[in-house]
């Protein structure tokens, strides 16, 4: 080496190239890509490389947002879920026709094509991975079934709000996953109808 030559720059190990940690917009960024890929391609199929490739950012700044793959995708969940966690306000509103409230905003959730493609995404990813499907339920219990049983003044108040749950996934996995009919062409109101009154029953009835 030569007086003027200048030695090779080593890449420091964890710097990402392209973006940089802490530019503006890039957890976004890569929290999007996530998304999309996750809705693509599922759990299983789904790596820290293709979210960096969708990204456009080099793998080692989604690891350093994000950690494990595992982590990411339950930032994919908060995000994907986001809807449903105003669900214990419709619960604060009062006992009455409260099943029929829970039963209509839950379905304008899925109804809606912008929030249904991502929460369908994880809904199956949870089905076929066990890792994804440990995920989705420990957020779905700490954000959103936790605070459903505080609402309730009744025994067995997380229980009831499990069978709630059970209830509503229920019909989103028959109707928008397995498409069955009839339920998969029934209106918003038929199955409304239907649903309320055990959704009512499970989160006010005495024993």
């Amino acid at each position: 080496m030569t007086e003027h030559e200048q030695p090779p720059t080593r890449r420091r190990r964890g710097r990402p190239t392209g973006a940089r940690a802490g530019d503006s917009g890039t957890r976004e960024r890569i929290l999007g890509a996530a998304r999309g890929v996750f809705a693509e391609r599922g759990y299983d199929k789904t790596s820290i490389r293709a979210i960096a490739k969708a990204a456009e950012v080099d793998p080692a700044l989604v690891h350093h947002y994000f950690g494990a793959k595992e982590q990411i995708f339950e930032a994919a969940i908060e995000v994907s879920f986001a809807p449903a966690l105003g669900v214990p306000d419709v619960l604060a509103a009062g006992p009455d026709q409260v099943g029929e409230r829970l039963a209509r905003y839950f379905l304008s959730v899925w109804h809606n094509p912008a929030t249904r493609a991502p929460l369908l995404a994880v809904v199956r990813s949870a089905v076929t991975n066990e890792t994804a499907a440990g995920v989705l339920r420990g957020f779905v219990l700490r954000r959103v079934l936790l605070k459903v049983a505080g609402e309730l003044d009744l025994p067995d108040a997380r229980l009831r709000a499990e069978l709630a749950a059970a209830q509503l996934i229920g019909v989103v996995l028959v109707r928008y996953v397995l498409k069955v009919e009839p339920l998969a062409s029934a209106t918003e109101e038929e199955i409304v109808a239907y649903v309320a009154p055990t959704i009512q029953r499970y989160l006010t009835a005495a024993e």
